[in-house]
This record gives structure tokens, sequence and C-alpha cells, in this order.
């Protein structure tokens, strides 16, 4: 008997919680949500709880590490797929009025669970459906929001001209909001530096809800979000993008060597001359 109420009591201790924790929310932080989302996209478009069917669907859709993907998250209350910036604005200032942590995903390739989970209460704000990719061929600049993946920003440059691209990562489902303010290696950057080093501006939702600019936030912000991790402060909306010239036509191979061999030192060797002249022929 005394087995069984010990493991009963975390359980039960759990619950209660959860179901406190609950009521809150819809006692106070939804409702502060719909004054804001009132005029905007209907609601079962933008906010998802644990009681709506498609929960999980939304939560587990972009999860790259399965560790992440369970419902027991005690501490997750509400997941909120962004459409507009003023919507980004009111889920910062009711969870911050309402002491609600939040976590930012854009596109879920997050193998420490840092857009997952939390010791306290949390919302993630799901920014997916802000992907939109503007590009101006004359100026050689883009501005790409947050939600965009790395396939379509490549592929909305490609449309516009075929000697233009970004030198970013090789993985298409791969967000820009994780994948710039982490820096952004890419086989490019012998040539052209990481992703950082071509980015001149940003958007982005600070702590108090206001929409800053690089000249608004000043580079003692600009500087940290490039490269430093933007989650730490702010939810970055866009990023403005210098392109950069490209061949039109690329070469792609592969080389197999027999590392048992011995070759791995003649390898290394030969490889040290061929960027170099790749560079040189570019």
């Amino acid at each position: 008997m005394y087995c069984a109420f010990t493991l009963l009591f975390p359980v039960i201790l759990l619950v209660s919680f959860c179901m406190a924790d609950s009521a809150y929310i819809h006692e106070h932080f939804l409702p502060c949500l719909s004054q804001h989302f009132s005029n905007s996209t209907s609601r079962s478009k933008l906010i998802y709880t644990p009681n709506d069917k498609s929960y999980f669907e939304i939560l587990n859709s972009t999860i790259q590490n399965p560790r992440f993907s369970s419902p027991l998250n005690p501490n997750l209350c509400i997941i909120i797929t962004h459409f507009h910036a003023s919507q980004v604005q009111a889920t910062v200032n009711c969870s911050q009025k309402h002491g609600i942590e939040t976590r930012i995903r854009s596109g879920g390739h997050d193998s420490e669970g840092f857009s997952y989970v939390s010791d306290v209460l949390f919302v993630i704000l799901d920014l997916r459906n802000l992907r939109s990719i503007k590009i101006d061929v004359d100026q050689k600049l883009a501005w790409v929001e947050d939600g965009a993946t790395l396939g379509e920003v490549y592929y909305s440059i490609a449309k516009k001209s075929e000697n233009l691209g970004f030198p970013a990562g090789v993985c298409p489902t791969v967000c820009v909001g994780g994948h710039f303010s982490g820096g952004g290696y890419g086989h490019l950057m012998r040539k052209y530096g990481l992703a950082v080093d071509n980015i001149i501006d940003a958007k982005l939702v600070n702590i108090e809800g206001r929409i800053l600019d690089r000249q608004s936030m000043g580079e003692d912000l600009f500087w940290p979000i490039c490269g430093g991790g933007a989650v730490s402060f702010g939810v970055v909306l866009s990023w403005k993008i210098r392109l950069v010239y490209v061949q039109s036509k690329v070469t792609v191979f592969s080389l197999v060597r027999n590392l048992e061999l011995n070759e791995t030192k003649k390898l290394v060797h030969k490889w040290q001359y061929i960027p170099i002249n790749l560079m040189m022929i570019c």
C-alpha cells in the first residue's frame, strides 16, 4: 500500500498543477490574446491548446528530436502560429503581463529542445507562417521572414536571377530564424563568409513588444542577434540580406578513398589546394 501511494502521489500532484495552470491560462492569458486577435485570423488557425484535436499534430509537425514530442509536457500550455507581426507583439505583451515564458520556433531543428521545454509555464511562438521573401535583384538585397526555409530562400532567388545566391547551409528544411541567429555555416563561406556576414538589417520584437530595426535597436543589440542566438534578445520577424554572385552552373561530385590504405594524409593535403584554386576561377 505504501509503494502504491508513493507512486500515485506525484501523478496527482502533477495533475493538480496542470489543472491550476490550465485555469489560469483560460481565465487570464487567452482573454488577453483575444483582445488583440479579434479582428485578424480566426482563433482556430492561431491558438492551439492541449484540448484542441490538432494540438499534438502542430507540436510534432516540425520536431526533429523525438525526445521532445512527448505529450507529457506539463509546462507547455499553448502553441501560437502567428500570421502577422502585430500578433507576435500581442503574444509578447500578454506573456509579460501574466508572467508566462515564451519559446520561439521557426523550423524546429532544435536538437537540444530549447524551443520545447522549460522549468516554468510557457508558450511556443511558432513562426512557420511568417515566411515572406521579397527580392530586389537590382540592389542585390532581400527581406526574408523568420519562418522561411533555406530551400524557399534559394528557390526564390533562383527564380529572379541565375547569378545571385546567398551563403548559407545545405539543409533545405532549416528555417532562417535559427540558422541566421546561430551564424549560418555553408559551402560558400570560404568566399563570402557566414550567413550573418551578409545580414545588413533585421526587424525584431523586443521584450516591451516594440518592433525595432537595426537603427532603432542599436549595434549593441543587432550584433548579438547575428550569431549569438537571437531568441535570447527578442523575437526576430525578418532579416535583410545581401545577395552574392554565383555561377549559373555548379558541378557537384563525390570522391571516394579508402582511409585504411593511409590515404588520409594525401587526401587532406590535396584538398588544401582545391578551394583556393576554385576561388581564383570564380
